[in-house]
């Protein structure tokens, strides 16, 4: 066995190794598919047959019990009464809200019989068991086009949730912008629209009252940079920390540095354990000065700079920085778990201001 190996070229079987592992992945894409799609049209048809019974809730369960007894015989396992409660309520929300993709309008009974709404799932059915217990329907759009553009796992789809990424973007938002977000997603055009506020850092471990020093906390960000981007926002990628420049003998140091490929621009991060002073923006904004005039490329655009703070004092933030603003940012962040009854709270007020 081990001459055979040593005989095939190494390029050779690879490029075999990677047609078999791309195919493997299209076929359980195309299973998947295929199972939310007909748990979809299995849900149509429970909610068509209570409606027979004018859905009567002791009719209700009656169906849905013989049901699974009746499927759990011929098919096995996944047909329990919870199982089709579950299409049933996935039925019942997405019927409302989506469009079928064309690959199955157009199929009779050879994949999944009789869809005829206008659909497109584009998520595993575990996805959307998460999806349909959203109850704004913005927001769970939201999610769900943030989950197909970034190929969120479920994990990431319930951090980013229970990280109230919806309500923290939509702060900084009009109300036409908080619609814009439920519609598109979220669609980076300018550096405003990258910046969030708060963010939050829970992954870094440290508790609510913990004390730490600002080295503490960017050692924390180096050792969890997978996360830290992900919670960044999109189009990042990471460049150093304490990166040093120098001009009239002086040294100076930024402790984080990123480049942003949506926004073709330099991000620097300064990190404060406490609450931000006019001294930390002006420090900041002459950061960015120099990148703009030293280090970036004249086809790059302006650079960003973001302070993230434990705590911020709004008016003064707003009287430091200068007006129309578009490249230095302030914001909070947070090492434990957001409410997001807080968050939406803050949303309401803001919308009627």
């Amino acid at each position: 066995m081990s001459k055979i190996k040593e005989n095939i070229n190494v390029d050779f079987y690879n490029k075999v190794v990677q047609l078999l592992s791309i195919a493997r992945k299209s076929v359980i894409q195309r299973v998947n598919k295929t199972m939310v799609y007909t748990y979809f049209e299995i849900g149509k048809i429970i909610v068509e047959e209570e409606q027979k019974g004018k859905i009567r809730a002791k009719y209700g369960k009656k169906i849905l019990k013989g049901l699974s007894e009746k499927l759990s015989k011929e098919f096995g396992r996944g047909f329990s009464q919870r199982n089709l409660e579950q299409m049933r309520q996935f039925y019942v929300v997405y019927s409302k809200t989506q469009t079928l993709s064309a690959e199955f309008t157009n199929k009779k009974s050879e994949t999944v019989p009789r869809i005829s709404d206008s659909i497109d799932f584009q998520l595993s059915w575990s996805h959307y068991l998460f999806l349909v217990r959203v109850d704004n329907p913005d927001e769970r759009k939201f999610y769900e086009i943030e989950a197909i553009n970034n190929s969120w796992s479920l994990r990431e789809l319930q951090r980013q949730f229970g990280t109230a990424l919806f309500e923290r973007l939509a702060l900084s938002r009009d109300k036409k912008g908080v619609k814009k977000l439920s519609e598109k997603g979220q669609i980076i055009e300018k550096p405003k629209d990258t910046v969030k506020d708060p963010y939050i850092l829970e992954f870094l471990g440290f508790p609510e009252e913990s004390k730490y020093s600002e080295t503490e906390l960017e050692q924390k960000i180096i050792d969890k940079l997978e996360h830290f981007l992900l919670e960044f926002g999109k189009g990042y990628t990471f460049v150093g920390r304490q990166v040093r420049f120098t001009f009239d003998d002086k040294h100076f140091r930024v402790d984080l540095v990123f480049y942003n490929r949506i926004l073709q621009c330099f991000v620097l991060v300064d990190l404060k354990i406490g609450e931000i002073t006019h001294q930390d923006l002006g420090q900041m904004q002459m950061y960015v000065n120099y990148y703009d005039r030293k280090v970036k490329l004249e086809n790059e655009n302006k650079t960003i700079g973001i302070i993230l703070c434990k705590k911020k004092n709004e008016t003064l933030v707003e009287i430091t920085l200068p007006e129309n603003n578009e490249q230095i940012f302030a914001s909070k962040y947070q090492t434990v778990l957001p409410s997001k009854q807080e968050l939406k709270q803050l949303i309401e007020n803001k919308g009627d201001e």
